[in-house]
């Protein structure tokens, strides 16, 4: 049974992320380290008591097309009212409309929790908190006044509405189109695939945002639009009006994520409406929609990051708890009778400490992504741009590293449980499936790579990345002289995985900097998740290093050691990749023919 790690989750907050000190800065507004563990325990509560239950019917039932309506699993909708009445939609949202205006991070620690409960239910509330952030950003206070307070509220849900046949990541050669209006609106045509919670029956309405051209639009990405297109068009009391022309054509059969219904939308066709189209509103400026989408955008790479996170937990629990109980062999040393429990062999032991170790290094980098938000947002000049940078350096390795790492764990707890974990009765097997699609969407890996490479380490001609590793170095400086125990070689482990990250940075900006963009994105995966390993190991230092005496420094401490000495030597091999490797594929293309 899931037990959210309340304990874990409030320790890295404070302090590996960095709010205590925020907090005792008074930059983080009314938030105190009070109200902070209040939020986590009943975020935790009502994870494990109210959604845990509800995930295998989920995974087992799945969302339907019934009569032309979505019907989400036995028990969802009824778990939905309950979530958005406790105020879980609202944490970050605007106090001007209605939300409590909390840290970023306090939502990113929720929103694991909801993910590792059920990631299929999860995903749905995620984007329509990435939709609130988008219209806030970017709507007329019109549209703002009218669909953000009961957005806020959870009595509205919000889809976002990119991807159609033939354009995925290349979002330039999209067909969807808008026709203007002489009463300020716009009619869409299109159709759009993979809409997560295009449809369903948590809420009343339903409020899309939708990319599409507008006539004589520039080619390509630039000469995209964003509309706002609710389900039900809204009346000028607020009340719910006639239906918009778009529907729910079909449903993916998908590996995982069953109870979250994955659309195909058709919009303007003329099933709906005195006339066809889908009637929307302009969101930003015309042809600038990509730039106002990515605002949702960049939210749920941060919250895909943090799937990653809940799934490896809730599998990494589930793991322990297997090994603990399987009686197998006997181990080295054991003395008790009969066979031992798996959990004492020491390749299992080694399994889930690397289980363990990833999922909390990968806890670390997320929320530390949070907390760069939250200081970007409550700064100004230099540190606002400091921060600023800081959070787009590591968006792309949030999102990826903790996705991989969940894929990873979910397949090491399968191999704990052995045959048992093939078969669907243990439900492990569900937590791979489930992670298998974090890796893909809201940008795949690859594409954060690119942006990695391309975009983010040349950010301030370099320094900003520069400037991060040195402050990584003084993390391992610190365990160098640190006077508590248990730390073994972590800090010469630290010292090499540094430098090769280093090495590997500073060669991908050389490269940039001649224009060997081939060359460098040939080695921009491996960087990443060079990237990640060497933040994994430092931020598990920075916890072990931590003023606390909460009982549970001891095992932290022997978690950083484990994942240095066992790990994050992968960094070294990793960059001989990426220092080495583009010649090799280049060579090796001709095999592809």
């Amino acid at each position: 049974m899931y037990k959210a790690p309340v304990e874990d989750i409030i320790f890295t907050l404070k302090h590996v992320a960095g709010l205590k000190d925020a907090m005792d800065k008074g930059l983080m507004g009314d938030l105190s380290e009070d109200l902070l563990d209040a939020i986590i325990t009943e975020a935790g509560r009502f994870a494990t008591e109210e959604m845990a239950p509800l995930a295998e019917i989920g995974d087992k039932q799945g969302a339907r097309l019934v009569d032309g309506s979505v019907k989400t699993p036995d028990g969802w909708p009824k778990l939905y009212k309950s979530w958005s009445e406790g105020g879980w939609n609202s944490v970050a949202a605007p106090a001007e409309y209605g939300g409590q205006e909390l840290p970023w991070s306090i939502g990113a620690a929720t929103f694991e929790l909801w993910s590792a409960c059920t990631l299929g239910f999860a995903v749905g509330p995620g984007l329509t908190i990435g939709a609130i952030e988008a219209i806030n950003a970017h709507a007329s206070p019109e549209l703002k006044e009218k669909y953000l307070p009961n957005m806020i509220s959870g009595q509205w849900m919000g889809a976002m509405a990119l991807t159609e046949p033939g354009a995925g990541t290349d979002l330039g050669v999209m067909k969807s189109r808008a026709e203007p209006r002489a009463d300020g609106t716009y009619r869409i045509f299109g159709q759009k695939i993979f809409i997560t919670y295009g449809d369903h029956d948590f809420t009343d309405n339903v409020v899309h945002l939708v990319l599409a051209k507008l006539p004589g639009a520039p080619a390509g990405s630039r000469g995209i639009s964003l509309f706002l297109v609710p389900k039900f068009l809204v009346n000028e009391d607020g009340s719910l009006g006639a239906r918009n022309d778009f529907f729910c054509h079909s449903l993916e059969e998908k590996l995982g994520i069953h109870g979250s219904p994955t659309c195909t939308m058709i919009y303007g066709d003329g099933k709906y409406g005195d006339e066809p189209g889908a009637i929307g509103w302009l969101v930003g400026e015309e042809n600038k929609g990509l730039a106002a989408m990515f605002t949702m955008m960049n939210n749920m790479r941060l919250d895909v990051g943090l799937q990653g996170v809940g799934i490896g937990d809730a599998a990494t629990q589930k793991a322990i708890e297997y090994a603990k109980e399987r009686l197998q062999g006997r181990a080295p040393g054991w003395t008790g009778e009969g066979m031992s429990p798996i959990i004492e062999h020491p390749d299992v032991a080694r399994m889930l400490l690397t289980m363990k170790a990833q999922v909390q290094g990968s806890r670390a980098i997320t929320y530390i992504t949070a907390f760069a938000i939250d200081m970007a947002n409550s700064t100004e000049g230099d540190e606002k741009t400091y921060w600023q940078e800081r959070a787009n350096l590591l968006t792309p390795i949030a999102k990826s590293f903790p996705t991989d790492m969940g894929v990873e764990v979910a397949s090491t707890g399968i191999q704990v449980h052995g045959g048992m974990g093939f078969v669907e009765e243990t439900g492990a097997a569900r937590y791979y499936r489930d992670a298998r699609i974090a890796p893909i969407y809201e940008g795949t890996n690859g594409v954060q790579a690119v942006d990695l490479v391309g975009r983010k380490l040349p950010q301030s001609g370099g320094e900003h990345v520069r400037g991060f590793i040195a402050e990584l170095k003084e993390i391992a400086e610190q365990v160098r002289g640190s006077n508590k125990p248990g730390f073994g070689n972590t800090a010469d482990k630290l010292d090499a995985s540094l430098q090769d990250l280093e090495d590997a940075v500073e060669w991908t900006l050389s490269a940039l900097a001649d224009g060997k963009m081939a060359e460098a994105l040939a080695g921009a995966t491996p960087l990443q998740r060079l990237f990640g390993l060497t933040l994994c190991g430092v931020y598990l230092a920075k916890g072990g290093l931590a003023d606390v005496d909460d009982g549970g420094q001891e095992k932290r401490i022997a978690l950083c050691r484990f994942a240095a000495e066992n790990l994050i030597s992968e960094t070294s091999a990793l960059k001989d990749r990426i220092i080495g490797g583009s010649d090799a594929l280049a060579a090796a293309r001709a095999v592809l023919a």
